[in-house]
């Protein structure tokens, strides 16, 4: 076991790094200039009290925490492995649940508490192509849950004018401060009972990506492209974490 991996597994060190890592994210919203387009999608549902799944990439991640309305309930799906719970943790400073999740194990379980979530009036964040990718390729389990629950999935997507990029397999985005950028929410997109769910896959990734693309070329970012394509297993044990 390495020496970093020794620190991390001390409790008061994860305390302490998603204490910074919440503290950060609250400093780049605040020192800069941000966007919401798209807003009235997000409150048009809400106000109907139907849920919904909001779909991101898991690199925009520290974008989009952000900017979850305190009156919205939502859960997130995210992996039981230790860098999950660091998330888990994180995102709970914003008022944000957690359903524990993996595609290796517990997804069947995951799906059901996510169906539960929904049926119960809950939001749900996925990222689709985590917690291990490929980059940007949406995994089926998505389509499958909001099938189950009758809920429509909403895209959604962020920039940050200024970014650091991570060569990690997301290419993780951590925004700079005094920068600011833009989220931006998309039309639900609705599964019909009689849908070809690998046309819906697509669709949702498609969508996403296309997103993701048209506000990088708005700040002139170099666009980061989705990994190559792999067959994805099916929708109940391949649920994003």
């Amino acid at each position: 076991m390495s020496v970093a991996n020794s620190v991390l597994r001390q409790p008061w060190v994860r305390e302490a790094a998603c204490f910074a890592v919440g503290l950060y994210v609250r400093l780049v919203r605040a020192t800069g200039r941000w966007t919401e387009e798209g807003a009235e999608i997000r409150t048009r549902l809400m106000t109907s009290g139907r849920p919904f799944i909001v779909c991101f990439w898991h690199g925009q991640l520290l974008l989009m925490t952000p900017f979850w309305p305190r009156e919205m309930r939502i859960k997130m799906l995210i992996s039981r492995h230790r860098d999950g719970q660091l998330i888990a943790r994180t995102v709970a400073r914003f008022g944000i649940g957690t359903i524990p999740g993996s595609s290796s194990k517990g997804g069947t379980r995951a799906l059901r508490m996510m169906t539960r979530a929904l049926q119960a009036g809950e939001c749900i964040g996925v990222t689709p192509d985590g917690p291990r990718g490929p980059r940007m390729r949406a995994n089926p389990g998505v389509v499958h849950a909001a099938r189950l629950a009758g809920v429509p999935i909403v895209p959604a997507a962020g920039v940050a004018a200024r970014r650091r990029v991570l060569r990690s397999w997301d290419r993780f985005i951590v925004p700079l401060p005094f920068a600011g950028g833009t989220v931006q929410w998309g039309e639900p997109i609705e599964i019909e009972d009689d849908a070809d769910p690998e046309s819906v896959r697509r669709r949702v990734e498609n969508t996403l990506n296309a997103m993701t693309r048209a506000l990088e070329g708005r700040y002139g970012h170099v666009p980061i492209d989705p990994a190559p394509e792999i067959q994805v297993p099916d929708a109940a044990r391949a649920l994003a974490e």
